[in-house]
């Protein structure tokens, strides 16, 4: 597998404002961050320390949809010197929680099939929806024993705090 998640021509020029968006139109094109127009946000970053935060596009360009077929993958992740986010961004009714773990679990996977993650102390993988519950619980098993394989903590969230 020669996959390369940390492809120039899929990243995004680093961002360091404290507050800036990801989004999907979902219509067909890659996810991308937005600086200007909170109301087309899916996920909200909080950059507090204001970090340069790259953001690169999973789904529809290091991963094309005619490429592995069957196996899920992420809109896209985010990176700075030692933080490695997975994100999924989902603007649909429940149930969609099991499609965004699953696709964000492939993720990992690919990645940890084809690149040495060791310099990122911090990984997570989120599921965010803009059409969320109000609360959404993470089973403890599932977090616990994917932390364990991969290394990778997994959430369901809206706001993506980076530290």
């Amino acid at each position: 597998m020669s996959l390369n998640f940390f492809k120039s021509d899929c990243q995004y020029p680093p961002i360091a404002l404290k507050i800036f968006g990801l989004c999907d139109n979902q219509n067909g094109s890659k996810a991308y961050p937005d600086t200007a127009n909170p109301d087309t946000w899916i996920a909200e970053i909080k950059n507090e320390g204001n970090l340069e935060i790259v953001f690169t596009a999973i789904d529809k360009c290091v991963l094309q949809d005619d490429e592995y077929k069957g196996r899920g993958r992420c809109d896209g992740m985010l990176t700075t010197d030692n933080h490695l986010y997975l994100v999924e961004l989902k603007n649909q009714e429940p149930p969609w929680q099991k499609q965004a773990i699953d696709q964000l679990i492939s993720t990992i996977q690919f990645l940890l099939d084809t690149h040495d993650l060791s310099q990122y102390k911090k990984r997570k993988a989120i599921a965010s929806n803009k059409k969320r519950e109000k609360f959404v619980v993470i089973d403890s098993e599932l977090n616990l024993s994917l932390f364990r394989k991969t290394g990778f903590r997994i959430d369901i969230q809206s706001v993506v705090i980076v530290l």
